[in-house]
């Protein structure tokens, strides 16, 4: 999830055909929790400015930023995105897919009824509801071979796995990777992107979840309930740690000397231990630790545009839900359920 937020627009001008004070129903909420805080309410549909695209939400998908935000946990998530103790962000999602209903003056990429995707992690998020304005900088035409359901699954996580494996691992062709947490959003992308760029690819999963990894074209599946990857007697150039159960000091065995690590998802305690000891650790060890802040690019989304096109990558769609069940559906992704991405129809 990307550390910069905005505002949802709910003002401007407004498009001669829109009509003021116009509804439309969203997931709001007023404080922070869980998903109980959560309710479908009807409010003012967003009046497009000058500089925005006005999109009518096709689908939309659960992502765990989602679920940090909802909960205002870790406190940074308060301090960057604001509201200590009341949460500035009433309606929440940042994957979108969509029909652009209209555009502002100034706008020249987009034009109504284009059928666009996108990341409003920085742009004030939004995306759980019928309606949501934005600049047409998060946004990308979506390619006509793919659903609506389908591109709302992709752009906050196949980010998040683009960004980790070339800009943090610096990922080369021939190089052997390990994807902890492969059977998550970000997981099952990076084990796709990885395999795109060249490279070998191990992929860590539950029981239960090696058959769907396979099938995304992991060279290797391992039960990480059943074997201990540390003491395999494998190494890698890079690991791409998801799911950040262990140490940071665990993986040192087995990481390469020139080697990276990358930390993109877990506990507070694993970030804090990148933070504190990263530069140290890569300064004396050789090995490069580091953890991943996801910036969303347009340039980025139309990379993963044309992968989606080619067939190159493709979610894993667990279950799509309606809006009014969002709430149900985060529950099933806190609870670590989940296999890929959960869509949100709306």
């Amino acid at each position: 999830m990307a550390a910069k937020s905005s505002r949802i627009s709910t003002s401007g001008p407004i498009a001669a055909h829109e009509k003021a004070n116009e509804k439309m129903k969203a997931i709001v909420r007023s404080d922070y929790g869980s998903a109980e805080v959560l309710n479908l309410e009807e409010v003012d549909k967003p009046a497009v400015s000058d500089q925005e695209v006005l999109v009518k939400v096709e689908a939309t998908s659960v992502n765990a930023g989602d679920s940090h935000l909802m909960r205002g946990t870790p406190l940074i998530i308060r301090l960057i995105y604001g509201g200590l103790r009341q949460p500035k962000v009433k309606i929440l999602g940042f994957d979108v897919a969509g029909r652009v209903e209209a555009v502002g003056a100034n706008i020249s990429q987009f034009k109504p009824g284009d059928e666009v995707f996108g990341d409003l992690s920085e742009c004030g998020f939004g995306a759980f509801a019928e309606y949501v304005c934005a600049p047409e900088s998060a946004l990308v035409l979506k390619p006509d071979t793919v659903s609506f359901e389908v591109a709302a699954a992709v752009p906050g996580a196949a980010l998040t796995a683009l960004q980790g494996l070339r800009d943090c691992g610096q990922i080369q062709p021939g190089q052997n990777v390990l994807i902890h947490g492969a059977s998550s959003g970000v997981g099952s992308f990076a084990v796709q992107i990885a395999k795109a760029l060249g490279a070998k690819v191990t992929a860590l999963c539950s029981t239960k979840k090696m058959d769907k990894v396979r099938s995304i074209g992991a060279d290797q599946v391992i039960d990480y309930t059943q074997v201990d990857i540390t003491q395999n007697g494998v190494d890698y150039d890079l690991i791409l740690d998801v799911a950040a159960y262990r140490s940071v000091f665990d993986y040192f065995s087995i990481l390469k000397p020139g080697g990276t690590y990358v930390l993109v998802g877990g506990s507070t305690v694993r970030l804090f231990q990148i933070l504190l000891f990263g530069s140290l650790i890569s300064r004396f060890s050789r090995r490069k630790i580091t953890a991943l802040v996801t910036t969303p690019r347009q340039t980025d989304l139309q990379i993963l545009k044309d992968w989606l096109a080619s067939g190159t990558i493709a979610p894993l769609i667990d279950q799509t839900y309606s809006l009014r069940d969002l709430p149900a559906a985060i529950c099933k992704l806190e609870q670590r359920q989940v296999t890929g991405k959960v869509v949100i129809r709306v």
